[in-house]
Formats: C-alpha cells, sequence, structure tokens
C-alpha cells in the first residue's frame, strides 16, 4: 500500500463559513425533474446570497462542482453564477471529484485563499440526477456520422440501408456514469465487495437502512433540516413548491425491506434498492472568507474549516476511503477519533458505512493498510449521521459534499458541540474529508 504524503497545514488560518444553504432532496424522476442542473442551481445561490451578509459583488469568485455537466451547459458553475445575479465580472469554475464534487469546490476556495488569490468565495455542488441523459449507441453515432458525410443522395439510402434496430439500443448514461472503467464494477457492486470482505449480512443493511429514515424522519419532524434548507418552487405556474426531503419513507419497515430482491448482484447478493443511496435532485451552497476577514466583518460564522486531507484507496472498494482519507488528517493534525463529537460518513451503501465503521476499529485493517498498529478508532454509533443520510435523504453526487459540511456545521451548533468531520467515498477509489468547528 502507497504511503500517503501529507500536507502539513497546521500553520493555516482557519476559513470561516459565513452561510450555508441547500434545496430539498428531490426523488429523481420526480418534482424538479422538469428543472435542469443550471435551473436547480440558480435558484439555490440566488437564495443563498440573499441571506448571506456578504454583498455579491464583492465575492472574488463561484467554484461549484458538478458530476453530469449537461451539454448545454459547459462550465455549468459559470451559468449558474450569471443567472444567480453575480456580476459578470465574477469569474466562475467547474469542478469535478465524482462524489466529493461538493466538498471540492469548498477545498479548492480553499487553496486559492491560503495562495492569496482571493477573500471571499461562493461555493457548492449541484446535480440533477433526472437528467443525465440516454446516449446512442456507437453503432448509431457512426451511422449518422457518415450519413452527414454523403454527399449524394445515393449515397444517404446506402448509408441508411446499413441500419440495424439494435443501433436504437440506447446506453444509459446514469448507468455508465456508476461504473468504474478502471475495476469494471458499478458502483453498487463495490458494496458487494465490501459486504463480502467484512461479513456483512443483508439484515445488517437492512436495519442500518431503516435506522437512517428513522433518524431523518424524526430531523424532519423537529425542523432541523429546515434550518438548513429553502423553500424550492419547481412549478411556478401552479404555485407548487417542495420544503422537506421526499426521500424519507417514514412507513419504512425491515419486512419492506427484506421483500426487495439484491440490485446489482442477483444470484448471491445482499445489497438492493433499498439499503443504498437514493437516485436525487439537489443543489447546496457556502460562502467562505478567512477567519480573520470575517472577524474584520463582524461576521459570526456559522463555523470553520480548520483542515481537509483526500486519499486514494484500490476502485473495486472505493468505499473505504472514508477511513485512508480520515488517517491521512489525523496525521496532519495530530487529533484522533476521541477528539470528534459529530461523523457524517456518506451513506452511500449501508454496507460501505458499515464496512468503514469496522475499518476505523480495526488494529488488523490499520496495520495492513495503514502502516501502523493502532486502530484508527471506533466510532460512537451515537455520533454517527445523527439524522440519518443518503439512503434516506439521497445522493446527489455533486452536492452531497457540500450538503455533509453544512449539516455537520449546523449539528454542532444545534448541540453545543466543537468539533465533527464530514467525510465520503469517491466512485474511482479515493476518500475526502473536511475537519469543521465551531465556536
Amino acid at each position: 500500500m502507497k504511503t500517503e504524503t501529507t500536507v502539513n497545514k497546521d500553520q493555516k488560518e482557519r476559513i470561516a463559513i459565513v452561510s450555508g444553504l441547500r434545496t430539498p432532496m428531490a426523488r429523481a424522476g420526480g418534482k424538479f425533474a422538469r428543472m435542469q442542473a443550471d435551473t436547480l442551481g440558480a435558484a439555490l445561490f440566488r437564495e443563498l446570497m440573499m441571506q448571506s451578509p456578504v454583498p455579491i459583488n464583492e465575492v472574488d469568485e463561484v467554484i461549484i462542482g458538478n458530476v453530469a455537466q449537461p451539454i448545454h451547459a459547459a462550465n455549468i458553475a459559470r451559468v449558474i453564477a450569471l443567472r444567480a445575479g453575480f456580476p459578470e465580472a465574477t469569474p466562475a469554475l467547474t469542478v469535478h471529484r465524482n462524489c466529493a464534487s461538493g466538498m471540492e469546490s469548498i477545498t479548492t476556495a480553499v487553496a486559492r485563499m491560503y495562495a492569496g488569490e482571493g477573500k471571499v468565495y461562493v461555493c457548492g455542488g449541484v446535480e440533477s440526477m433526472s437528467n443525465i441523459p440516454l446516449v446512442y449507441s456507437e453503432k448509431m453515432t457512426r451511422l449518422f456520422t457518415k450519413l452527414a458525410a454523403s454527399k449524394t443522395a445515393l449515397d444517404k439510402v446506402r448509408t441508411l440501408l446499413g441500419f440495424r434496430p439494435s443501433f436504437l439500443k440506447p446506453i444509459v448514461g446514469l448507468m455508465s456514469g456508476l461504473t468504474d472503467p478502471v475495476s469494471g464494477l458499478i458502483m453498487g457492486n463495490t458494496a458487494e465487495v465490501l459486504a463480502q470482505d467484512f461479513g456483512i449480512s443483508r439484515e445488517e443493511q437492512d436495519t442500518f437502512a431503516l435506522e437512517s429514515h428513522e433518524k431523518a424522519s424524526r430531523a424532519k419532524e423537529s425542523g432541523r433540516f429546515a434550518k438548513e434548507s429553502m423553500e424550492m418552487v419547481y412549478d411556478e405556474h401552479r404555485g407548487k413548491y417542495l420544503d422537506f426531503d421526499d426521500g424519507i419513507r417514514e412507513s419504512q419497515t425491515l419486512a419492506k425491506l427484506a421483500r426487495l430482491r439484491p440490485f446489482f448482484d442477483r444470484k448471491n447478493g445482499t445489497v438492493t434498492a433499498g439499503n443504498s443511496s437514493q437516485i436525487t435532485d439537489a443543489a447546496a451552497g457556502v460562502v467562505l472568507m478567512s477567519e480573520s476577514e470575517a472577524k474584520k466583518r463582524g461576521l459570526e460564522p456559522l463555523g470553520y474549516l480548520r483542515d481537509y486531507a483526500y486519499a486514494g484507496c484500490e476502485p473495486k472498494r472505493m468505499g473505504l476511503g472514508p477511513v485512508f482519507a480520515t488517517h491521512k488528517l489525523f496525521k496532519q493534525t495530530g487529533l484522533s477519533m476521541d477528539d470528534i463529537e459529530i461523523m457524517e460518513i456518506n451513506e452511500a451503501f449501508a454496507a460501505q458505512v458499515i464496512a468503514c465503521e469496522r475499518a476505523f476499529a480495526s488494529a488488523a485493517f490499520a496495520k495492513a493498510y495503514l502502516g501502523q498498529d493502532k486502530a484508527l478508532g471506533a466510532i460512537d454509533p451515537n455520533i454517527l449521521n445523527v439524522n440519518g443520510g443518503a439512503v434516506a435523504l439521497g445522493h446527489p453526487v455533486g452536492m452531497t459534499g457540500t450538503r455533509l459540511v453544512i449539516t455537520v456545521l449546523h449539528e454542532l451548533r444545534e448541540r453545543g458541540l466543537q468539533r465533527g468531520l464530514a467525510t465520503l467515498c469517491i466512485g474511482g477509489g479515493q476518500g475526502a474529508v473536511v475537519l469543521l468547528e465551531v465556536e
């Protein structure tokens, strides 16, 4: 296993997360299905800046994460920024690190601030998984290309005679995007690998999924999620809006989950649609500046980013990314699991989070893969994903990294705590983690 190179940022100033906001999370094909990602993002960032104490013309740059970038909105960050009302003089950058794209937007801004390139950044992530397109097959594409190049009517007829109905079988963009070309596995099968590695049963996964829905349902009913999200109009003509995360199933039961068939490995699998993250549409954003800049402006930030880390791991076991990234972060900061009071691990799959929990607590794993004799530390279940996670809420891949940051900071403030982690696995074999603090 390759030893991670550490970057010591201990002496760097904390980055103030002045404010944060997200849309409700809507199931793909549902309420936000007719809103393209740029429309969804523009609505979120317009509202974020209306609520922000920072004037929109004082933002140095807009950085937005997005995975399935729509063909009609190249550099979607720029399109969103302009439609949200940012001045034409404000540059905008789109970043892409698969599932961590929303987190990458934040850490990219942090690196820019450390380099002295700007003082105020607006960052976030957006994904419209409803609108990931179907793609023509290679054979159909070649036929179209040849047809366009045909110079005479006879040439066109000859080309069309080569057409076969099978050419029209589309490539599902969503499935292709969720398949790692290196390991050849769709993400659900990487979760099956971890379930085998760590002996995680179907019942354990379904129990985890049920608890995610139960915790999310309690958070919704208590008004906890309303503190970090906005009402989102999705049908102006009829005055319809969404003000809650509609993937939460208040009536979910183990019996219902047990009836679902394995989705990825039909014969021997344990990963189902019920114990996997939901396919969802949403956007989230934050306003960032240095701690000293926030103090100079007299602002009380939502919280602070103290440090962050990215790490690589085996693509077919990409779900363990949070363990590798957190190990790197602990080496950079000198902290341990005992110092963490709230923790969010994105629930890409129930099996994946359970595998991370076991890897964190395993001295054998630490010795074999992290180069240390001592386990990173068992995670107290009472601090992990306390409001549920992507199994109940959804995982809009470009947005989730930003949502995790907002959620951790709000939860720290709610509980009067100081320090938390937001971490997630990344398709292709990576992990990302940020260390967050509040006063």
